[in-house]
């Protein structure tokens, strides 16, 4: 199977990890002749196992699993503290005399690995880091096609060097954390409209375009510049059927704002609309600790701003054209997508 037989429409709902991509969301895309995707990559291998349940209950349609290459880390004491005091002037703002601390960093990668294989989704997807070649044997044993995530020609080649099916090209304008793995987060900043052709030009397996596509418009023009097919996050985050937080959908429908890198949040360079945690942490964000440390140490902080419904603490992750972002039901957006592609 290659990758053009997943899908109807070459459009993929991009993995969105925290809780918008829901079995319904995956599902409805799926149905609908888009592709959906599964964020599993802070999962533990049982609700992952649940989940594509879910997934199975509702689709016979092929879905992509999505995980975060990663190891999980062991940081001392102090280092620790020291991220707790940088966040400080966030977290007492909450009333807290101290930061609670996480029961644990991350989830573990290998047995979140060894759930994939016994699942055996149609495609599975890889951000923040690479997987050896015999990761990728083992995966195209059990049938499953490999996509890696780049944002550099030299990410995509070292892809294509291990086995990969294709790679998503993920450009600067992208919601969220992209998958940068070689170098400085800071230095591929290359915007997708560069990015893409230059992916597709140098590599001789498929392309698949990110970053801030938001219509059928801009689907054509990926697709004119090289790539087989789209990913699209921000677009799919205020349908009907996404998890997001209700804070999150208003600020990301009443268009106001802009957004900007931050990794004050996890640690990580990721695109959000810039609200008043990343006003206050901006000062000291190259401090902190990196993903997934820092991401930890925040969970609580944003998980008590759900609750109170205040997108002021909460990571608000979007990309650059979310003022376009359209709340309807997931396969309508998937029939309006391609209505609109074919009318480019």
């Amino acid at each position: 199977m290659d990758l053009a037989a997943l899908f109807t429409y070459p459009i993929i709902q991009g993995p969105m990890a925290g809780g918008p991509t829901t079995p319904a969301l995956i599902a409805a895309v799926s149905n609908a002749g888009a592709l959906g995707s599964l964020a599993a990559s802070m999962l533990a291998p049982a609700t992952i196992v649940d989940q594509v349940a879910q997934i199975r209950a509702l689709t016979a349609r092929p879905f992509i699993l999505n995980l975060f290459v990663q190891n999980t880390p062991a940081p001392s004491d102090a280092d620790v503290d020291r991220a707790v005091e940088l966040l400080r002037p966030v977290w007492s703002s909450l009333g807290w005399t101290s930061l609670p601390r996480p029961a644990s960093w991350c989830q573990d990668f290998d047995a979140q690995f060894a759930t994939l294989l016994a699942v055996q989704p149609a495609a599975a997807s890889f951000t923040f880091g690479i997987l050896s070649k015999e990761q990728v044997a083992s995966l195209h044993a059990a049938g499953i096609l490999v996509i890696g995530t780049v944002t550099t020609v030299e990410e995509g080649l070292v892809w294509q060097e291990v086995g990969a099916d294709a790679v998503i090209a993920s450009g600067i304008e992208s919601g969220g954390h992209r998958g940068t793995f070689i170098g400085r987060q800071e230095d591929a900043n290359l915007p997708s409209k560069q990015l893409w052709p230059a992916v597709a030009h140098a590599l001789a397996i498929p392309v698949i375009a990110a970053g801030g596509i938001m219509d059928g418009v801009d689907i054509r023009a990926a697709l004119e510049l090289g790539a087989v097919a789209v990913q699209m996050g921000t677009a799919f985050i205020v349908t009907d059927e996404s998890g997001i937080h209700p804070a999150h959908r208003t600020r990301l429908l009443d268009g106001h704002g802009h957004t900007r890198l931050t990794r004050s949040f996890s640690g990580r360079y990721a695109r959000g609309i810039e609200n008043r945690f990343m006003r206050e942490m901006a000062a000291v964000e190259e401090q902190c600790p990196a993903y997934p440390v820092q991401n930890a140490l925040t969970g609580r902080i944003r998980a008590a701003a759900a609750s109170n419904n205040d997108p002021e603490l909460m990571s608000l992750w979007a990309g650059t054209g979310f003022q376009r972002a359209r709340p309807m039901p997931a396969a309508e957006l998937v029939r309006t997508l391609f209505n609109e592609m074919q009318q480019a």
